[in-house]
C-alpha cells in the first residue's frame, strides 16, 4: 500500500468520524482545502521532471477523485440521517383520515322559513320582503298603535338616532307587520282605478317572513329573532278562514294530523277580535301539552283604513308566528340561543 492509499484511508476514517455537516466540512478542508494534504501534493508536482509529473499527477488526481467520492457519500449519509431524525420527530400517523372540506347545509331556521313559504305558497300566498329599519309610523301607528299607547311596550324595540325624510323616527322593526302595510298599500295603489269606479279589487294574500328585533333575551328569547306574519284581506274573509288556513298549515308543517289547535282570546292592537293559537300533539315527547305558536285575529278596521281600503267593504285576518319556536318544536331544540351561537357541532345535525 503506497502513501496515496494511506491518504485515502485516512480521509475515509476522518469523514466517517464526522457526526455533523460542520465537522465533515472541517475534515474536507484538511484534505481538499487550500492548504489540504491533497492540495500540497499537487503543489509538489512543480519540482518533478516532466515525465514524472505526468505520472505522479495522474495518481494524485485519482486519489483526489476517490476522496471527493468518499466526501459525497458521507454528505449523503448525514443528510439521510438528518431526514430520518426529522421524520421521527415530526411523525405523522398516515392511518388517520385526511382533512377534507366540509359539506355545508342550510341553517335549521332557514329550513323552516323555506318550509313555511312553500306551504303558504301552495295556498296562494305571496311572499313579501322589506326593510329591517322602519319608521315609527309603519311599525306602530299604522297598526292601530298610536304614540304613548301602553300596548307599544309589548313590542319594545331598538330605536335609531335618526329620522326619515318626513321627520319620522326610525327603529329596528319589532315585527314584520310593516310589510303587511307596505304590501297592502302597494296593492291598493295598483288597483286605484278600480277602487275609484267602486269595483272590487283582487284579494290581498301575503306572508312576510324575516328578522325582527326586541329588547328581550333569555333561553327562549333573543334580541334578534325571526317572525312570519300573514295577511288575507277580501270582501268575505272570516275568522273561519283563519282557523282553516292555520290548522292546515300546522298539520302540513309538522307532518301529522294528530294535533289539536286551540284559539284562545287575547288582545293585539291591530286585530279585533284577537286570539292566541295553541297546539297540542297527540303523541311524542310533548304529548298533551298546550304550546303557544302564534297570535292572530280579524284585522282591525283602523288598520284596514290605513291600508287605503274601506273597512265596511273589506275584511280579513292576520297572524304572526315565530319560525324559531316552530324550529325548536320540530327538531326538539330546548334553547333558542343555539340557533345564533354558530356552534358547528350543533349545526352539523341539520345537514
Amino acid at each position: 500500500m503506497n502513501a496515496l492509499d494511506d491518504l485515502i484511508d485516512a480521509a475515509r476514517a476522518d469523514f466517517a468520524a464526522a457526526a455533523q455537516p460542520a465537522e465533515l466540512e472541517d475534515a474536507k478542508a484538511r484534505y481538499l482545502g487550500k492548504t489540504g494534504r491533497v492540495t500540497e501534493l499537487l503543489k509538489g508536482l512543480a519540482v518533478l521532471a516532466p515525465q514524472d509529473k505526468k505520472t505522479r499527477g495522474a495518481e494524485i488526481n485519482q486519489a483526489k477523485q476517490r476522496i471527493e467520492s468518499l466526501l459525497a457519500e458521507r454528505r449523503e449519509q448525514l443528510a439521510e440521517a438528518e431526514l430520518a431524525r426529522q421524520l421521527h420527530a415530526e411523525a405523522l400517523d398516515v392511518t388517520l383520515p385526511g382533512r377534507r372540506r366540509g359539506v355545508g347545509g342550510l341553517h335549521p331556521v332557514s329550513r323552516t322559513m323555506q318550509r313555511i313559504e312553500a306551504i303558504f305558497g301552495s295556498m296562494g300566498f305571496d311572499v313579501a320582503d322589506g326593510p329591517e329599519i322602519e319608521t315609527d309610523w309603519m311599525s306602530f301607528t299604522a297598526l292601530n298603535n298610536p304614540e304613548n299607547h301602553p300596548a307599544r311596550s309589548m313590542q319594545d324595540t331598538f330605536y335609531v338616532d335618526m329620522k326619515d325624510a318626513e321627520g319620522r323616527w326610525l327603529n329596528l322593526r319589532p315585527h314584520t307587520s310593516p310589510m303587511q302595510v307596505r304590501y297592502a298599500r302597494a296593492h291598493v295603489a295598483r288597483h286605484a282605478d278600480r277602487i275609484a269606479r267602486g269595483e272590487a279589487i283582487p284579494e290581498i294574500r301575503v306572508i312576510a317572513p324575516g328578522r325582527t328585533y326586541r329588547v328581550d333575551s333569555d333561553a327562549t328569547h333573543s334580541p334578534m329573532f325571526h317572525q312570519c306574519e300573514g295577511l288575507w284581506i277580501g270582501e268575505n274573509v272570516s275568522f273561519k278562514d283563519l282557523k282553516a288556513v292555520f290548522s292546515d298549515f300546522c298539520r302540513r308543517f309538522f307532518e301529522t294530523d294528530d294535533l289539536e289547535l286551540r284559539f284562545r282570546p287575547s288582545f293585539f292592537p291591530f286585530t279585533e277580535p284577537s286570539a292566541e293559537v295553541d297546539i297540542a300533539f297527540a303523541d311524542g315527547p310533548l304529548k298533551g301539552a298546550w304550546l303557544e305558536v302564534a297570535g292572530s285575529g280579524q284585522v282591525h278596521p283602523n288598520v284596514v283604513r290605513n291600508f287605503g281600503l274601506d273597512p265596511e267593504r273589506y275584511i280579513g285576518f292576520a297572524f304572526g308566528m315565530g319560525p324559531d319556536r316552530l324550529t325548536m318544536l320540530r327538531y326538539g331544540v330546548n334553547d333558542m340561543r343555539l340557533f345564533f351561537d354558530g356552534d358547528l357541532r350543533f349545526l352539523r345535525q341539520f345537514r
